[in-house]
């Protein structure tokens, strides 16, 4: 007798009422069941078996990818783009820790994903057995839970509860790791299954008392601004943020995560606050004496330094998650609860409020108004004879329209596709915000065309990001996924390369990549994207910029590259350095030329 057969159970008896299962055969069932339609996955020894009984199944359509961090981020993609849990399978050890990049990410990002991973047998662990690895250990800081189990018939229960917990409270990341006994014994099959989460109780309705006093000090402020961070996306608010917005009259400013919760082109919106935000943007906050934050956690790239940060506001925090209020800036009228439904409150107890008294607004706005007419968003045309990148993006937004997806990889491509592409609806910008993950663009964009087969998906990548997961490019030509990728391609790490020109006496250590600039190409991103199956076209002039993304565009029947050759020069504008405040007359001070420099 095996090692292997040893250390599987007997299995109980069969009953005529029961299915009896095996732990592999209960995985699939409880997919089919929790309504999942795709999964991303790569399989390996110690998940095999569940990938036995996945092929026969048709309900779930599996996507083999090329590396388990570009299933883990298809995963994201599928998510943020349709608002359902996506899931990636992968097996133990290094395929198991592959995923943690992704699991990380979401995490950050309040993505709800599921990763299913097989571990050795149960009889091993602690071993240092072939391919183990403690990953419910590794990944517990970065999951909102992580389960091991080691019997077929506690299957059902972990993968229910997974999606519970993903998808419910503040969504995030949840792990299952299941031995390879677990998933070869037999069990009864019970659905649904007991779900048991002690201590697990999100919070959706907020206090009335809170939600009044919130209301009333809108009524109240004479320079009021609603910070709407990612939270309003996941919340799925956007129509009930729209309503507040305009009950209120308040400028809006969306952070990086809530590009298109509300729309860029209404009046009251003033753009993206923080480092490489809009100056509106950043001065409204700074300048305010009322922040409403709605799903937004004060992060460092928002705040600036936190101590100087808003000085004479007072906050309404809004958020589902306990842990965020007053983590960074105390608030002074805290709300727990399920945006969707406060916010509906919100706007309901404000209306009361304004009936009685109402503070006029017209002088912040007239400020405001200012600002925007003095420091519109631009940027300055290269002086090496090579394209704008701001340009190329610009119209890759233009040309597709806000229906479509853009999925950024991390860097200045991010920045400038934030910036400069029109967001006109939630769910149409996926990023990397939280955790800056490069590689993130490519199977991110895949899983999100997966997802919303009909839209237009795009992935605006960097030279950089792209050689760090383009190997997913063979699993959208494979699987008929066909993404737009767009390779803002400066031959640098060019966000790094920014900063050193800033603040490291223009030293560029390490940050040419040879990518585009020249005669020698490595790698030639047109050959390599034609060796993967895709349609590949290389753009250096501005002229040729619309009639590739048009062709892009018009091409449906396989993946499309385009290797966009821009200056390395190229600066994200505005920038507020990290760890200064973000007052007037500092930001003033500190970014005059840049702005100078726009208007010549």
């Amino acid at each position: 007798m095996s090692a292997d057969t040893a250390a599987i159970p007997r299995p109980p008896a069969r009953t005529a009422s029961t299915p009896v299962l095996t732990g592999a055969e209960a995985v699939v069932r409880s997919l089919d069941l929790l309504g999942v339609t795709d999964v991303f996955g790569l399989p390996g020894g110690a998940i095999m078996p569940v990938y036995d009984p996945l092929m026969d199944d048709e309900s779930v359509r599996h996507i083999l990818v090329r590396h388990e961090q570009g299933a883990g981020h298809a995963a994201e993609g599928y998510a943020a783009a349709s608002g359902r849990v996506g899931v990636a399978i992968a097996t133990s050890g290094p395929g198991a820790t592959n995923l943690v990049t992704a699991i990380a990410d979401a995490y950050m990002d309040s993505v709800p994903i599921v990763c299913i991973t097989g571990q050795v047998f149960s009889t091993l662990m602690g071993t240092d057995a072939f391919q183990e690895a403690d990953i419910v250990g590794i990944t517990m800081p970065i999951t909102k839970h992580s389960f091991l189990v080691k019997r077929a018939e506690d299957i059902p229960g972990a993968i229910a509860a997974a999606f519970e917990i993903a998808a419910t409270g503040r969504p995030g990341p949840v792990l299952v790791d299941i031995t390879k006994d677990a998933q070869q014994a037999e069990a009864p099959f019970v659905w649904p299954p007991k779900i048991d989460l002690p201590g697990y109780r999100p919070v959706t309705k907020a206090h009335g008392k809170q939600i009044q006093a919130a209301a009333q000090l809108i009524a109240e402020a004479r320079k009021p601004v609603l910070y709407v961070g990612g939270g309003v996306i996941r919340a799925q608010a956007s129509d009930e943020l729209r309503t507040l917005a305009e009950a209120t009259g308040a400028p809006v400013v969306t952070t990086l995560m809530a590009r298109g919760a509300f729309p860029d082109s209404h009046a009251q919106h003033l753009g993206m606050p923080g480092m490489h935000g809009t100056v509106p943007a950043v001065l409204a906050l700074q300048e305010s004496d009322l922040i409403v934050a709605l799903g937004a956690r004060f992060d460092d790239r928002v705040t600036g330094k936190a101590s100087l940060f808003a000085p004479h506001a007072k906050v309404v925090h809004v958020d589902i998650d306990p842990a965020e209020i007053s983590k960074i800036r105390t608030a002074d009228v805290p709300i727990v609860g399920d945006l969707k439904d406060v916010l509906v409150d919100l706007d309901a107890a404000y209306r009361v409020a304004a009936a009685e008294t109402t503070a006029d607004i017209t002088e912040w706005w007239s400020f405001l108004d200012g600002l925007r007419d003095e420091f519109p968003l631009g940027y300055s045309q290269p002086t090496d004879g090579l394209m704008s990148p701001q340009y190329v993006i610009q119209r890759i937004g233009e040309l597709t329209g806000p229906e479509g997806i853009y999925a950024a990889g991390v860097g200045q491509h991010q920045m400038w596709a934030a910036q400069f592409i029109k967001y006109e609806r939630p769910n149409a910008w996926l990023n990397s915000g939280g955790a800056g993950t490069m590689g993130y663009s490519v199977p991110a964009a895949m899983g999100a065309k997966v997802a919303e087969p009909d839209r237009v998906v795009w992935a605006i990548d960097g030279d950089g990001c792209f050689q760090m997961t383009n190997q997913e490019l063979a699993t959208c030509a494979i699987n008929n996924i066909p993404i737009k990728v767009a390779i803002i391609n400066n031959s640098s790490l060019g966000m790094v390369r920014q900063w050193q020109t800033l603040f490291y006496d223009g030293r560029h250590s390490n940050t040419d990549l040879n990518t585009g600039h020249g005669t020698v190409r490595i790698p030639d991103f047109v050959k390599l994207a034609e060796a993967y199956g895709c349609l590949a076209l290389r753009v250096e002039k501005e002229e040729d910029v619309d009639a590739a993304i048009k062709t892009a565009l018009e091409t449906n029947d396989r993946p499309v590259v385009i290797d966009f050759v821009v200056s390395a020069d190229a600066m994200v504008w505005p920038m507020v350095p990290q760890g200064v405040s973000n007052s007037y007359v500092q930001y003033a001070r500190d970014h005059s030329p840049a702005f100078a420099e726009q208007e010549d």
